[in-house]
């Protein structure tokens, strides 16, 4: 009994230095911003704390900010599904080949990780833009007689997020294809089912925790995006955490910009849940 008293107190005493952390850096403001959010703005631009659900109907109520809101969620959606289609083979692909070279193109997917986003972003700019890299290769091919207007574009945004989250995508689908035993594929094939058949009712099913990683580690950054839609959208793309900076650093309306954060919030833990109650927490 005295033995278990002591693990306990122990444990306690190496825990308290992450407790702390967690209850200073990431509880005390998340209670802040919540408490900010039910208050209101006064006419001076400072916080009054007059407890209120206006700024919450300002949201649901206001047809600007559920277009901006459905349109955020629905790029967010948008961008998981195109870096899953692009990723599950490519992934697919790394998990074939000898460890050798698996770690070399694993090596080749993790390398945009060493760069800042922010420095990335503006060289994706300068690839797209009027007189960038594939501007001046079509022109000078003959395939185009004027540059293409591909920034500030929604089209843009959406190079942009894919090219930003796609190695988010990539690496959690390796992880489960990497694992999968592949003699449940060379059975299937025995049995007479297809390729078709194989990928549906054998490796998708098998590879299905990795999939549900992928989409909801590339949906939640991509769901509050603010660099991508603020740089190469040049304002046509307005999503909700463009939104967030404006009511925050423009406009100084921190209860409503917290009660957009909640809401952003709220959405981000519903896809998470949404991960663990379909198995994604069981990731091998």
């Amino acid at each position: 009994m005295q033995a278990t008293r002591q693990n306990r107190n122990l444990l306690a005493l190496l825990l308290s230095p992450a407790a702390f952390w967690l209850l200073l850096f990431f509880v005390a403001p998340l209670v802040i911003v919540l408490v900010v959010s039910f208050s209101k703005r006064s006419l001076l631009g400072v916080v009054d704390y007059t407890f209120n659900l206006d700024n919450y109907l300002r949201v649901v109520t206001t047809p600007i900010y559920l277009k901006i809101l459905w349109k955020s969620l629905w790029l967010a959606i948008l961008n998981t599904a195109i870096c899953l289609a692009i990723a599950y083979p490519f992934a697919f692909y790394i998990a074939r080949q000898t460890p050798r070279r698996q770690n070399i193109l694993i090596f080749l997917v993790m390398v945009p990780f060493w760069t800042n986003f922010l420095v990335r972003t503006y060289a994706l700019i300068f690839i797209l833009r009027d007189s960038g890299l594939i501007n001046n290769i079509l022109v000078g091919l003959g395939v185009i007689s004027q540059p293409l207007q591909i920034m500030f574009t929604e089209s843009a945004v959406m190079i942009g997020l894919v090219y930003g989250y796609l190695p988010f995508a990539v690496l959690p689908l390796y992880a489960s294809i990497e694992q999968l035993d592949f003699n449940f594929v060379q059975a299937a094939q025995d049995l007479g089912a297809n390729n078709v058949k194989v990928f549906l009712r054998v490796i998708l099913p098998l590879t299905m925790p990795g999939v549900v990683a992928a989409a909801i580690i590339t949906f939640i950054p991509t769901l509050g995006a603010y660099v991508t839609p603020d740089l190469m959208g040049g304002g046509n793309t307005f999503l909700i955490g463009n939104l967030l900076q404006q009511q925050f650093m423009t406009v100084r309306d921190w209860p409503f910009g917290s009660a957009l954060g909640i809401i952003l919030m709220v959405m981000v833990l519903a896809a998470t849940l949404l991960y663990f109650r379909s198995g994604g927490g069981r990731l091998a």
